[in-house]
């Protein structure tokens, strides 16, 4: 482990699968660099009377969960898959939205937010980024060392996308990568060059 992981100690990540019309899906996870460990985790599921009593009742609660999450966990970042671009329009938008209120209870929590394709993380916790469901469910179980299968499977999702950004912090971290948030700077045009068209 480099030393840069050594100083850091325990990093704390709360990983969010968010969902148009199905549970919304979360995790605690931490690492030190060499292990992982499960802290928490579950899946929101807004009750259909509820969902009619207020349009935006689903979307309240999505936002009370999560802060309620970070305030009790106090994690170090939050990792929140991003939007599947092949969704119909109404799909797409509704998520939009859940996503849209996960990011704002971050940013009133002050907690850095991490996005991550969906094939992204499935590459990094199954190896191949067509990986199901249940071939998720069980990576995560055995990359976290849990005695059962995570379900429901959006919670198991949730958890990873955690470890997604975990593993990506660790090798930024261990290579001296830049943030994913730091654009590479432009070099500059030699005076041998020429003038710029």
């Amino acid at each position: 482990m480099s030393e840069v992981l050594k100083t850091i100690g325990w990093l704390r990540v709360l990983g969010i699968d968010p969902a148009a019309a199905g549970p919304t899906g979360y995790g605690i996870v931490e690492s030190d660099g060499r292990h992982c460990r499960m802290l928490h985790y579950g899946a929101l599921k807004v009750a259909a009377k509820r969902q009619k009593e207020c349009a935006g009742a689903a979307l309240q609660d999505v936002h009370a969960r999560v802060c309620n999450l970070i305030g009790e966990f106090s994690p170090d970042a939050l990792a929140v898959e991003s939007v599947f671009t092949a969704l119909n329009m109404r799909t797409a938008l509704k998520l939009a939205e859940v996503r849209g209120v996960i990011l704002l209870a971050a940013a009133q929590c002050n907690v850095m937010v991490y996005s991550y394709a969906p094939r992204e993380v499935k590459a990094s916790v199954a190896g191949h980024g067509h990986a199901d469901k249940r071939q998720m469910q069980m990576m995560v179980r055995a990359l976290l060392s849990m005695n059962e299968t995570p379900e429901p499977s959006d919670a198991a999702d949730a958890l990873a996308v955690a470890l997604c950004h975990l593993q990506t912090e660790q090798a930024r971290l261990r290579f001296g990568l830049p943030g994913r948030n730091v654009l590479a700077k432009p070099r500059g045009r030699s005076a041998a060059a020429g003038p710029a068209n």
